[in-house]
């Protein structure tokens, strides 16, 4: 990857802090795009492909992650935040929410900054999960349970669903009678098999899926509010095999991987695999593989040792292989028969996620494709890979979180990204937002939900951003979220015109299993990287005869086959994404360097080397028409006094509060807007509220021009007369 483009301009940061308590309803609201309360509609459906209301009206959800990791944050609020939290959510057009971590203990020791620093510092209890206190983990905390109640209900009446994960983060206790309890931690998968394990995951979703809601009167089962149910997250089996972690050395690196598995479990997982061999292998291919494993016959054989899977025979990896995956496939069937049957649950259940970008997702697709939906995980430059980070995402359009997401979407499958983010720190985290947004239209996926949004209590928070995935305080990304609404949940950006289909052969899938990490798997080889940007791509089968979309021909830009989307860079550098729809505009990247690039109704002259500016129409009407209009000038975003390493890689010094932006300090030109005879530009503060006078526009020959960057904001109501 070519180096990048420096972000730093010579413009000094100011501060601008972001303050929820603040705010109130604003002409800046996205709330109009939703159509509360929740579920009025009846539950949620999967229909050809994707979500449904049950009037027939597609569903799409723009969504966060709730969870409570940073200082002075929760994921279940006291009822006063809960509220606020609610109507902030909805002012920023979102409509969906994850519920994430429910599974931990109602107290968990925090540390002061970040989720990843090597050297935690831990500070006072503070309320988290659903866990009570006590010998076992199978109490739900009556308190935690009322406070999860009454903001269900508040998000539900400001017309924002919710989606309940399972089993996230749940570790056990002498109590509970799980073997190796100490040893396992949150016992990834080990939940795939272990009998008390399975038994105490459908304990737990029938005491938290049949509880009754005292603000609702309904089961959560029952409640239409609940848009999925998720059984376990960034939690597969296969991805341990093929991390070969079944049997052998420790595996370094990666959030999830743990010590190799016990000898009880061990013992558990080979006699399974070797029952499934006697009724799925005939008699000569288990001889063979006694041979290949070097046991004698009538002694059971075990699972490779890492470093096997690369030269092992296609006998003993395609066997090893088969059996993971059905075991996989028997419990998620099991665990849904469960939900709807026993607890009753009415909405689409989604099994796991792919979050294994770094490695090949074919094996694990066998799983998600028999889901009712299939969602993935991705993060650019995510702060556990270590070495060069803090790069734009905007330079590598063929590497980008589209092509990895893409490569999970399946044909007549609904596809959703139940985790995303350019985690902090990043000079480019302002590109995220309306690039996702706007690729997410033109692939017509059905979810996003950033990771993650942490709610602040009331008198524990300070104004600067206090880990690396919380976006609640990050002035770019929260002025950012009304404008990726519009894009996604209004449809601004139109579906791709054309979609591409691929299928993977039982070989293709076999060998993937064991491609190296550095052979970057995101494709069979030979697939063409710039297809997700210009059409839509999915997966049309698996185990069937392979096929390849033919390649495109040489881009530069790379267009999409709508016309709506390009995206240009110079042999690595200097990248910039244009959006040019008629409602939602923007560009995203380089833009001091790329002055010749603009759309229809935007274009701009700024004194910044990276920066990202979204136009986006308040009244449903097009650009040239609209009245009112959301304008974002967004940039770097830092902590006062924060200090990267050497490499520019990472933080040395978090920093603190207040947090700086770099102002986008120049001219914003809007253009050909009918009949306009005057144009008012009303600065905002990080709650939305205005900031001194309205900047009058200037008229010039194509338009009228705004000056921006005094005062430092990171968005502009406009206001059009006519």
């Amino acid at each position: 990857m070519a180096a990048p483009a420096s972000a730093q301009s010579d413009i000094p940061l100011q501060p601008f802090p972001v303050n929820h308590e603040l705010r109130v309803d604003s002409g800046a609201d996205a709330r109009f795009l939703l159509d509360g309360p929740a579920g009025k509609y009846g539950f949620i459906e999967v229909r050809d492909g994707h979500l449904y209301r049950p009037d027939g009206k597609r569903f799409r959800c723009w969504g966060v992650n709730l969870t409570g990791f940073s200082l002075g944050s929760v994921e279940i609020p006291p009822r006063a935040e809960a509220t606020e939290m609610a109507a902030e959510l909805a002012r920023l057009g979102i409509n969906c929410v994850r519920l994430h971590f429910l599974d931990l203990p109602k107290t968990q020791t925090m540390k002061a900054t970040g989720d990843l620093g090597p050297d935690p510092v831990p500070v006072k209890q503070m309320p988290s999960g659903l866990i009570a206190d006590g010998t076992t983990s199978q109490v739900l905390d009556p308190e935690a349970l009322d406070r999860l109640d009454f903001m269900f209900a508040e998000l539900k009446k400001n017309g924002i669903y919710v989606d309940f994960n399972l089993n996230v983060g749940r570790t056990y206790r002498a109590g509970d009678k799980v073997p190796d309890y100490k040893l396992i931690g949150s016992a990834k998968a080990y939940t795939y098999f272990g009998p008390e394990l399975i038994a105490l995951q459908k304990d737990y979703a029938k005491k938290l899926l049949d509880h009754t809601n005292r603000y609702t009167g309904l089961r959560y089962a029952d409640d239409p509010a609940v848009m999925t149910v998720e059984v376990v997250n960034e939690n597969s089996l296969l991805e341990f095999w093929m991390r070969n972690w079944l049997r052998g050395e420790r595996v370094d690196g990666g959030e999830n991987l743990q010590l190799d598995m016990t000898p009880h479990y061990q013992a558990i997982l080979v006699g399974m695999y070797n029952d499934w061999l006697a009724k799925n292998r005939t008699p000569a291919e288990i001889a063979e593989l006694h041979r290949m494993a070097g046991v004698a016959a009538g002694q059971p054989i075990p699972f490779m040792r890492r470093g096997d899977h690369p030269e092992a025979p296609r006998l003993r990896l395609d066997a090893e292989l088969a059996f993971i995956t059905q075991v996989e496939i028997d419990f998620h069937a099991e665990m849904k028969r469960f939900l709807k049957d026993e607890v009753g649950v009415k909405s689409p259940i989604v099994p796991l996620a792919d979050h294994t970008y770094f490695i090949a997702n074919q094996p694990l697709m066998r799983t998600a494709v028999k889901s009712d939906i299939v969602d993935a995980h991705v993060y650019w430059q995510h702060p556990a890979i270590y070495g060069r980070r803090n790069e734009p995402m905007v330079n590598s359009p063929e590497r980008s979180i589209i092509q990895k997401l893409a490569r999970s979407a399946t044909v007549g499958k609904p596809f959703t990204v139940s985790e995303v983010n350019h985690p902090y720190p990043s000079d480019y985290g302002s590109e995220m937002i309306p690039i996702l947004a706007s690729y997410a239209a033109l692939q017509d996926w059905d979810g996003i939900f950033f990771y993650t949004y942490e709610t602040k209590l009331h008198g524990k928070w300070t104004p600067h951003i206090t880990g690396e995935f919380d976006i609640t305080l990050d002035p770019v990304k929260m002025a950012q979220m009304p404008a990726g609404a519009m894009i996604f949940l209004r449809g601004d950006v139109s579906a791709a015109k054309e979609v591409m289909t691929r299928s993977y052969s039982t070989d293709q899938i076999s060998e993937a299993s064991r491609m190296p990490r550095a052979a970057m798997p995101y494709y069979t080889p030979g697939f063409d990287m710039k297809l997700p940007l210009v059409h839509g791509s999915r997966v049309s089968c698996l185990d069937c005869k392979p096929s390849l979309p033919a390649p495109l021909p040489e881009m530069d830009p790379i267009v999409s086959d709508t016309g709506e989307l390009r995206w240009q860079t110079d042999d690595g550098k200097d990248g910039i994404v244009s959006v040019n729809t008629p409602r939602s505009q923007a560009l995203v990247g380089f833009v001091s360097a790329n002055r010749e690039v603009q759309t229809r109704n935007l274009s701009a002259d700024i004194a910044n080397t990276f920066a990202t500016i979204t136009l986006s129409s308040l009244d449903n009407k097009p650009l040239n028409l609209s009245d009112r209009m959301l304008l974002t000038t967004t940039g770097k975003v830092e902590n006062t006094g924060q200090k990267w390493n050497a490499r520019r890689a990472m933080l040395s010094d978090w920093g603190g509060a207040p947090t700086l932006i770099e102002p986008i300090t120049g001219w914003i030109q809007l253009k050909d807007l009918e009949g306009a005879v005057g144009v008012f530009a009303q600065p905002l503060d990080g709650s939305a509220r205005p900031i001194g006078p309205e900047i009058r526009g200037r008229m010039i020959e194509p338009g009228w021009e705004i000056a921006v960057g005094t005062p430092a904001t990171t968005s502009y109501l406009i206001r059009v007369v006519r």
